[in-house]
């Protein structure tokens, strides 16, 4: 730890300094390199001061005694942004790949602090961003590379995790959380797509997509009678990202069950959904699940980003009308609908969907729980919200 620099040793920098300036700009290396060591021996925390003797060592081409000198500044101040974009040019130069990438890493992430970035930095901070970026992709694929044949004998199911985490790792994906409007259920794995080994009946729905899809085209087929916006918006709410799509049929809904109440109408015109859907172990909240019902986006329409309700349930889709164009991404995972092809995802995690076609899309969608829910954990769940809606105040119930 050094003493305290007083007054005369500050001014005996500066003049020192001065001395050292007035010596490079006649290109007097040595006498530069002399003045400004003692100029920062003399006031060793000034920053500018070893820069300063930095550029005279990289001048003599003292490799050694540059590195020194950037390293001292970092050691009165890591984010000291010259002294990053010398050690990184220093690295890079002396062929030291992984210590530059962390000093290129360390500029491209103070690059981010500053609100306008002066001319004479832009193509500094272009060099530290493709940097970081080629030689990521560079160690991703070594990563690749050297896991290809332990990979190869694992299920994809099986490596799901440890994939992500590599990828998160690399910066090639982001980690998604749970987002829940309502009720959130802590400590539940938060799978964008859950396993299909988690539900076992998914086959005997998927035996009946012709069945369901003839339902769907012969109500289609009627212009949408019973079908409602599926966003619907109070009067009064601040525009947001849900404007666009305010009452509209963009984004339409047919429900056979809403709130956890069977819509015996709806079901009545479309019989054989009813019963496959019944067959089947939906979520059951008081007042809140089972919801089912066919899902229509308009060719052109995309969705936000958003998250729902609560992570005790599950979303499940069985895709019925799928042109070409069409997509869900839940957090880093993007999936092509398939027509029969039924899978479920946690809808509190951030996704998306669009329809780029110029056809109509469609999708039975429902919820049932969250398979990590045990059997005594929905009990409680079921009591909590009967006792809670007894109570009078609001719990969220929406879709």
């Amino acid at each position: 730890m050094t003493e305290p620099s007083t007054a005369a040793d500050t001014a005996d920098a500066m003049a020192l300094n001065a001395l050292g300036m007035q010596a490079l700009g006649r290109a007097d290396l040595n006498a530069a390199r002399d003045f400004f060591a003692r100029a920062a021996a003399a006031d060793p925390d000034a920053p500018p001061l070893w820069i300063n003797l930095a550029t005279a060592q990289r001048g003599m081409d003292d490799v050694e005694g540059e590195r020194a000198s950037l390293t001292r500044v970092l050691g009165i101040d890591q984010r000291h942004l010259m002294a990053n974009i010398r050690l990184g040019e220093l690295h890079e130069r002396l062929g030291e790949t992984g210590q530059a990438t962390q000093r290129w890493s360390a500029v491209a992430a103070i690059s981010q602090l500053i609100p306008e970035v002066p001319a004479n930095l832009v193509s500094v901070f272009a060099h530290a961003n493709a940097f970081v970026a080629e030689q990521g992709a560079r160690f991703g694929a070594l990563v690749d590379q050297g896991l290809a044949e332990a990979r190869g004998g694992i299920d994809a199911p099986e490596r799901r995790r440890v994939d992500a985490a590599v990828d998160a790792l690399l910066g090639r994906r982001r980690i998604f959380h749970n987002e829940c409007a309502s009720l959130h259920v802590p400590f539940l794995p938060a799978d964008e797509f859950f396993e299909r080994r988690h539900f076992p009946w998914m086959a005997e729905i998927e035996a009946r997509t012709d069945a369901i899809r003839a339902e769907f085209e012969a109500l289609v087929s009627e212009s949408l009678e019973g079908f409602v916006p599926y966003v619907a918006m109070e009067s009064g709410i601040p525009q947001n990202k849900w404007s666009g799509l305010d009452h509209s049929l963009d984004w339409a809904s047919f429900f056979l069950w809403r709130f956890g109440e069977r819509i015996d109408e709806a079901c009545a015109r479309c019989p054989e959904t009813a019963k496959a859907l019944e067959a089947l172990p939906l979520a059951d909240m008081p007042k809140r699940a089972p919801t089912a019902f066919f899902s229509v986006l308009k060719p052109g329409v995309r969705l936000p980003a958003h998250t729902g309700v609560s992570n005790a349930r599950a979303i499940v889709h069985l895709p019925l009308i799928i042109p070409p164009g069409c997509a869900l991404r839940v957090g880093g995972e993007t999936r092509e609908w398939r027509i029969g092809e039924a899978f479920a995802f946690d809808d509190t995690i951030e996704h998306e969907a669009w329809n780029e076609s110029d056809q109509l899309r469609a999708v039975l969608i429902f919820d049932v729980w969250n398979p990590h829910i045990s059997e005594e954990e929905r009990a409680l769940l079921r009591t909590f919200f009967s006792v809670a809606d007894d109570s009078g105040f609001a719990v969220a119930a929406s879709d």
